[in-house]
């Protein structure tokens, strides 16, 4: 009998793959997404010194749409783009962390692209 693997395995085999080309570095930081039942969140990481640059989410207080939906990850990628800016980042690298492109995760890219952000 053959066994399907879970959806959690083939995510985590599919974030394995593109961890392995992706690398932030302080120039260039990596720009990683993820996404819960409930919330979205996007991180900016300096894989070099290992620190976590800046954080944004819809657990924070300037985001109005508390769930995790299309408008909520917009609103979540321009906030994460002008934190990126008032750092003086500008570009980045992005780690869609295993997930498709597309959806909830597009639409936080295109937001912060839209927003400033070059990746």
């Amino acid at each position: 009998m053959i066994k399907k693997e879970s959806r959690k395995v083939t995510r985590a085999v599919r974030q394995k793959r593109v961890r392995a080309t992706v690398k932030g570095t302080a120039e260039r930081p990596r720009l990683c997404v993820f996404r819960s039942l409930n919330n979205i969140y996007a991180q900016i990481i300096d894989d070099d010194a290992q620190v976590t640059l800046l954080t944004a989410s819809t657990l924070d207080k300037e985001v109005k749409t508390k769930a995790s939906n299309i408008e909520a990850a917009t609103e979540v990628g321009t906030l994460v783009a002008k934190r990126a800016i008032k750092k003086n980042i500008k570009t980045v690298v992005f780690d869609r962390n295993g997930y498709l492109y597309h959806g909830k995760v597009k639409a936080l890219a295109d937001a912060a692209r839209a927003a400033g952000l070059e990746f």
